[in-house]
């Protein structure tokens, strides 16, 4: 194993996943492509690639529920009284401290799992650069 250049591909791969804050899905994209590229050299390469790929499509996949719980609640309660018999047809916005608390609930738990993907990724990345095999937590392994 050429030391200095794998531990930096691998940095490489983990930190590629930023690419996700510029275009929609390249948290998935760029690394699948970095450790396809990458994958014959080393089995550390090899690793690496398929653990950020593995991780960010979980990642994915834990926003996506949370998305589809998100929109049918907002969907629910700003308009929960439009098919009412008594006010068919007006839009009757319901906003409470139930619902702002709900709101804000499922805003801290969006944000604390990007914090937590950002943190994540950035220790991945850090024992890759130091030549460690690094293992996300919480992750389905989707490539084996």
């Amino acid at each position: 194993m050429k030391y200095n250049n794998d531990t930096t591909n691998g940095f490489l791969i983990h930190v590629s996943a930023f690419a996700g804050l510029f275009f929609p899905f390249g948290n998935i994209i760029t690394p699948l492509i970095a450790w396809q590229t990458l994958k014959d050299r080393s089995p550390y390469l090899d690793h690496h690639g398929k653990e950020a790929v593995n991780f960010n499509i979980s990642y994915s996949i834990y926003i996506l529920v949370l998305s589809a719980i998100f929109v049918p609640f907002t969907i629910s309660t700003f308009f929960n009284d439009f098919w009412s018999w008594n006010n068919f047809g007006s839009i009757n916005i319901d906003i409470d401290s139930f619902n702002i608390f709900g709101f804000v609930g499922l805003a801290t738990l969006a944000g604390i799992l990007t914090l937590v993907v950002i943190a994540l990724t950035i220790v991945a990345s850090l024992k890759a650069r130091e030549g460690e095999f690094y293992t996300y937590p919480f992750t389905i392994k989707f490539i084996k």
